[in-house]
């Protein structure tokens, strides 16, 4: 008589396998590492960026009966505003070439280590240890009325005074600032320049020079394209400040050359308004995100077809 062979025993389950502890352990341990080290810095700008700007596009688009456009409305009806974007646009326009222009020169000149080139160096970022209001106080001492710049015109003779800060002298105005934003900030573009240069090897500007590369051809094919990332940094540092030009133009000028943040700063306090003053600080924030997306895209490195 033949007996029936034993099942064979059947593979535990793996509910049965692993016990529900480690289950929810190995649950717990799918979040990538990546992203708790990522999960503060999130929640800092999630704070400090955009719960900001969700509270600003809130006042710029709700009113006291719920969500409205008469703010923006007003905004538009004001006429400092459309003076403000002008001046502003104007300023970025003239000043960021000028500023580059001067830092990439005075760049080039410490990158050849003349003598003293350390002190050039101090010397030239002393205005970044002077804030905005100051900067322009030390503008208007020069050119105020009875001013240096007046004082200096006298004696020798060039006429009794101009009156360079008169709301009837637009162009005297916007120079003044210009000047004082040139002085003031030029300096951090240096240093972002200067930092560019000395992690550029100096191989390769020699080996062009032994083929007969002549300086600016130097310039040119070699320096400026390995130096793309620190001017594009730079470029859109200085392009967004730019724009955010209120103290030096409020001490010179007051309201007589309004700029975009200082109309800002009068729906706010004077006219007490923060609907209108969020409009504005909205308009500014497009301004800048559509400046950087540009600078992006034109100063995108070709050999790769992205961004160094």
């Amino acid at each position: 008589m033949t007996t029936a062979p034993d099942p064979a025993p059947s593979e535990p389950s793996s509910s049965a396998a692993v016990p529900p502890r480690a289950t929810r352990r190995r649950r717990r341990s799918r979040v990538p590492t990546a992203a708790l080290l990522v999960a503060p810095s999130v929640v800092f700008l999630a704070a400090l960026f955009l719960w900001p700007i969700a509270v600003g596009v809130g006042q710029a688009f709700t009113g006291a009966d719920g969500p409205t456009l008469a703010h923006l409305r007003r905004m538009v009806d004001d006429p400092y505003f459309w003076t403000a974007t002008r001046n502003t646009a104007l300023l970025i326009v003239v000043l960021i070439p000028l500023q580059f222009a001067f830092a990439l020169t005075m760049a080039l000149l410490l990158r050849e280590r003349p003598r003293l080139s350390s002190f050039y160096f101090y010397v030239w970022c002393v205005p970044l240890a002077i804030s905005d209001l100051a900067a322009g106080l030390v503008w208007l001492s020069i050119f105020a009325d009875r001013g240096y710049l007046n004082s200096a015109l006298s004696r020798f003779g060039l006429g009794d005074g101009f009156a360079w800060l008169s709301y009837d002298n637009q162009t005297s105005m916007f120079v003044a600032v210009l000047l004082a934003e040139l002085w003031r900030a030029t300096s951090l573009v240096l240093v972002i320049v200067v930092a560019g240069l000395q992690n550029i090897p100096r191989d390769y500007d020699e080996a062009a020079a032994v083929f007969g590369a002549t300086y600016w051809q130097r310039l040119r094919h070699v320096i400026l394209p390995q130096l793309r990332p620190s001017l594009q940094v730079a470029l859109i540092l200085r392009t967004i400040l730019g724009l955010q030009t209120f103290a030096v133009a409020q001490a010179l000028t007051g309201r007589s050359f309004p700029l975009l943040v200082g109309e800002t700063y009068q729906w706010y306090v004077t006219l007490q308004n923060e609907h209108v003053s969020a409009a504005i600080a909205l308009v500014i924030l497009l301004m800048s995100l559509g400046t950087a997306v540009v600078y992006l895209r034109v100063l995108r490195d070709p050999a790769t077809g992205g961004i160094r």
